[in-house]
C-alpha cells in the first residue's frame, strides 16, 4: 500500500537551507520597513501634516437657507481664500477611504458610561458594525475579525445621527413631531423645525467635548462674564464647570476646545499704542503647537474637529497666526464677517451680549404691541461708517424714527427699547452689535443694518420671519420700509420674536434650548458636516 512518508533531509542541508532562505527574507523585511514605515506615519505626526478632508453635506439636507447665495457663490470652486494667509480654504474635505483590516471594537476595562441613552446608541452602533463585520467575514476568510478604532466608532455614531436628521428633514411640517416635555420647536422662525429638534436631541445624546487642560489662568480657562464680551467668558466658564457635554476622556470626544480668551490676552499682552498684535498671535500659535505635540488629535484632523471662541473684534485676525486654525478649525466668533474670512459652513456666529451687571434681570419682556408708541429707535456712538450714515440721515429729523448719538439724561435706554416697535441694529467698527440681542430681550423687532454679517444660528433660525434686514444704501428709506409692514405682519413678527427669545437667554445654570445650548448645537452641526479618519 502506498503511503505518505516524512521527508528527511541530511543534517548539512538543513543548516544551509536556513542560511540560504530564511536570513535573506529577514533582511528584505527590515529594508522594506525602513523604506515604507516613515512615509505611512508622517501624515499624522507632523504639526503641519497634509490631511485631506471633505464635507459629508449635512447642511445640504437642511438649514443655511438664508445663506444660499453664499453657497451658490462658492459652489463652483469649493474654496475660500483667507485675507491673512495664502492657504486655500477647502482642500478636498474627507480623507480618502482605505480598506484596512480591523477587528471588532472591545470595551476597555474600567470604562464608564455617562448616559444611559448614549450607551444604548453605542450598543446599536456596535451591532451595526458587528453585522458588517460578519458580512465581510462570510465573503472573505472565515475566522478573521475586523477591529474598529475608537475614532471609527465615533464616526459611526455621527453617521447614525446624520441619517436621523435627514429623515426628520423630509417632514415639511413647521412643527416638530418629536415629543419633548420642555419645548417643541414650531413655526416659520425655523428653516425646518422637525430637523432642528431631531438634531438637538441627537446632540444631547451623543455630543462630547474635550477641553484641553494645558495653559494657566487668567489667559486660559478664564474669561469675562460681564461687559460686551460676556458671551465669551460665560461659555468658557460653563465648559470649565463641566456639567454639560464635557468629557475627561479625549478618546470619546467629538470636538476639542482650545480654552483661551482673546479678551484677557488683549488685557495682559497688548501694549497700548503698539502697531501690531504679534505678542497675542504668537501666544495662540504657541498654544496650538503645545497641544499638537502633547496630543495626537490636532494632527489627526489638522484641527478640523477643534474649536475656539472669541467675542473680541481681533479674534478672527489672531486665528490667522495658525493657518489651520483659520482655514480648517471651527471658529466661534462674534465678528462674523464674511468679507474677512468668516465661512458659515464651518464657522459659528456668536451673539454679542452686553451684560453690565452679569445677569439679565429686568431685561426680558416688554409692553404689548398696542402700547409701543415709537416706530424705530437707536442710540449709540459714531463707531464706523454705517452709524455715521445713519445719524447723518436721521438724528433729530423725525418724530417716529428716534436716532441719538447720546441719549438724553431724562430717558432710559431700556425703556426706549421696550416702547419701540422696531429697534435699529447698525454695525459699528465691526459687523456684530449687542443691540440685536437687546432688541430680542425687549421684544422689539430687530432691524439689521450691516454688510457681510451672518446673524447667529442662521443654520436653524429663519431671521426673515422675525427681523428686518435693510441694506446700507437703503438707510434713507428706513421709515418708508418699516411703514410698509402691515399691522398683521408686525404682530406675527412680534410673536415670533417672543418665541425665539429663549434661544438668546443667558442662564446662570444653562437650560435646554437657551443660548449656551444653541452655541453648542451650532458647533455640533459643524462637526456633523465633516468626517475625520486616521
Amino acid at each position: 500500500m502506498w503511503s505518505f512518508k516524512k521527508l528527511q533531509l541530511p543534517s548539512f542541508l538543513s543548516s544551509n537551507l536556513v542560511v540560504l532562505v530564511f536570513i535573506p527574507l529577514i533582511l528584505l523585511s527590515i529594508i522594506a520597513c525602513t523604506l515604507i514605515g516613515p512615509q505611512s506615519s508622517s501624515s499624522f505626526v507632523s504639526f503641519s501634516s497634509s490631511w485631506k478632508w471633505k464635507s459629508v453635506g449635512i447642511f445640504n439636507s437642511y438649514s443655511l437657507r438664508s445663506l444660499s447665495s453664499y453657497e451658490e457663490q462658492h459652489k463652483a470652486s469649493s474654496s475660500f481664500t483667507s485675507p491673512f494667509t495664502n492657504n486655500s480654504f477647502h482642500e478636498n474635505l474627507v480623507v480618502q477611504e482605505e480598506s484596512i483590516p480591523h477587528q471588532p471594537p472591545q470595551k476597555e476595562e474600567g470604562e464608564e458610561i455617562e448616559r444611559d441613552e448614549s450607551n444604548e446608541g453605542e450598543e446599536e452602533i456596535d451591532k451595526d458594525i458587528s453585522n458588517e463585520g460578519e458580512e465581510h467575514g462570510n465573503n472573505a476568510t472565515k475566522g478573521v475579525l475586523k477591529m474598529y478604532s475608537k475614532l471609527e466608532r465615533l464616526e459611526a455614531i455621527l453617521a447614525k445621527s446624520r441619517s436621523s436628521i435627514r429623515e426628520a428633514a423630509r417632514n415639511g411640517s413647521m412643527k416638530s413631531n418629536h415629543h419633548d416635555p420642555d419645548y417643541v420647536p414650531q413655526g416659520p422662525m425655523y428653516h425646518n423645525a422637525n430637523a432642528f429638534h431631531r438634531s438637538y436631541l441627537e446632540m444631547e445624546k451623543n455630543f462630547k467635548v474635550y477641553v484641553y487642560e494645558e495653559g494657566e489662568p487668567p489667559i486660559f480657562h478664564n474669561g469675562p462674564c460681564r461687559s460686551i464680551y460676556s458671551t465669551e467668558g460665560r461659555f468658557i466658564h460653563e465648559m470649565e464647570r463641566g456639567s454639560l457635554y464635557r468629557t475627561k476622556n479625549p478618546d470619546e470626544a467629538l470636538v476639542y476646545f482650545l480654552p483661551f480668551s482673546v479678551v484677557v490676552m488683549v488685557q495682559y499682552l497688548f501694549v497700548p499704542g503698539a502697531h501690531d498684535m504679534h505678542a497675542i498671535g504668537r501666544t495662540v500659535a504657541d498654544y496650538v503647537k503645545v497641544i499638537s505635540e502633547r496630543h495626537s488629535f490636532w494632527n489627526r484632523s489638522r484641527g478640523a474637529d477643534h474649536f475656539m471662541l472669541s467675542c473680541h473684534d481681533w479674534g478672527p485676525h489672531l486665528t490667522s497666526y495658525v493657518p489651520h486654525l483659520f482655514n480648517t478649525s471651527i471658529r466661534v466668533l462674534c465678528n462674523a464677517n464674511t468679507s474677512e474670512g468668516f465661512n458659515p459652513l464651518k464657522d459659528v456666529s456668536l451673539p454679542e451680549i452686553n451684560l453690565k451687571t452679569g445677569d439679565i434681570k429686568g431685561l426680558i419682556g416688554g409692553p404689548s404691541p398696542s402700547r409701543r408708541s415709537i416706530l424705530a429707535f437707536f442710540a449709540g456712538g459714531l463707531h464706523g461708517n454705517i452709524r455715521h450714515h445713519l445719524l447723518e440721515q436721521w438724528k433729530g429729523k423725525d418724530e417716529d424714527v428716534l436716532v441719538y448719538d447720546k441719549l438724553p439724561n431724562d430717558k432710559s435706554y431700556e425703556t426706549m427699547l421696550k416702547n419701540s416697535r422696531f429697534c435699529l441694529c447698525p454695525s459699528g467698527y465691526e459687523v456684530a452689535s449687542p443691540r440685536i440681542v437687546e432688541a430680542i430681550y425687549a421684544e422689539c423687532i430687530p432691524v439689521l443694518i450691516s454688510d457681510s454679517y451672518v446673524p447667529p444660528f442662521s443654520d436653524v433660525l429663519n431671521w426673515n420671519a422675525f427681523s428686518v434686514t435693510i441694506g446700507v444704501k437703503d438707510i434713507p428709506n428706513i421709515k418708508k420700509i418699516l411703514m410698509s409692514i402691515s399691522q398683521s405682519q408686525y404682530l406675527r413678527m412680534h410673536r415670533r420674536v417672543k418665541q425665539v427669545q429663549r434661544h438668546f437667554v443667558i442662564n446662570g445654570s444653562p437650560k435646554r434650548f437657551d443660548l449656551f445650548h444653541m452655541i453648542v448645537h451650532s458647533i455640533w452641526l459643524r462637526r456633523l458636516n465633516i468626517r475625520v479618519q486616521e
